[in-house]
């Protein structure tokens, strides 16, 4: 604290002798005698900036945070003006079929950012309410193996109980890295402890029923652009990769105010 003290008082004395020197400063030339000013000793501007460094790292974010909140807010009010369609009936659906802000989740068990952006989509449901639902729209980025097995089941899952799906979806997504080492019997065992019927559900996962259902999805997405997870539709603001709270939250702002119109 104290070495970040005299390099402030440092530039502030160095500041005053300068500008004593220049005569009166006005907002007129303020700017100019400023540049001046660094351009003549800029070795006590570095030793400032280095000796503050994490205030000057904490205000590059705040100023790259507003940036890339600007950005969204210009890309979500243009999104408002086309309206995207994706089939949505037989989803498992989180929340009332009426809310007035729906969100279309396109998401893979497997995925890491999935994992992160399940927990902030749950936060969602909780701040928001009856206003908000979440439907789930399986978009596992490879065709085989554990990713595929868990999205047919989850949908499987749905038809049985659709509280139960959800227990088995926040499961999948909790033990993320058990599921994507240990698949079919690590969802065998989530399903039982949910309390799913194991055996309809073992019967169903061989039905082409689900495997089709993902692969509306998965065609759903591409439309859409689809390239990575998780993706999402709030309403009708495509929201790209697993933002943060704040930003997701702002989304849901921007399409509760749309829809109060």
């Amino acid at each position: 604290m104290k070495g970040k003290k005299g390099a402030v008082a440092a530039l502030a004395f160095f500041c005053c002798a300068a500008w004593a020197q220049a005569g009166e400063i006005t907002s007129d030339n303020l700017a100019k005698e400023l540049e001046k000013l660094f351009r003549s000793r800029p070795d006590i501007v570095i030793d400032v900036l280095r000796r503050e460094s994490e205030s000057v790292l904490d205000i590059a974010q705040q100023g790259s945070n507003l940036k890339r909140r600007h950005s969204l807010e210009v890309q979500w009010r243009a999104d408002m003006k086309s309206e995207k369609k994706v089939r949505l009936e037989g989803r498992p659906l989180h929340g009332e079929k009426d809310a007035r802000v729906r969100i279309v989740a396109f998401s893979d068990f497997t995925c890491h950012f999935c994992r992160q952006a399940a927990v902030m989509v749950n936060e969602i449901l909780r701040e928001y309410g009856r206003d908000v639902s979440l439907t789930f729209k399986n978009f596992p980025l490879e065709g085989k193996g554990s990713a595929m097995q868990a999205a047919i089941a989850f949908l499987a899952i749905a038809q049985q109980d659709n509280d139960k799906a959800w227990k088995f979806y926040n499961a999948l997504f909790a033990d993320r890295d058990k599921l994507a080492g240990e698949g079919d019997k690590f969802i065998a065992e989530t399903a039982a402890a949910v309390g799913a019927d194991v055996k309809k559900l073992q019967k169903d996962m061989k039905s082409k029923k689900f495997s089709d259902m993902v692969a509306e999805d998965i065609a759903d997405g591409q439309k859409l652009g689809v390239e990575g997870t998780p993706f999402f539709l709030v309403n009708n603001l495509v929201v790209r990769g697993a933002l943060p709270l704040d930003l997701f939250r702002l989304a849901v702002e921007m399409a509760l105010g749309e829809k109060g119109k």
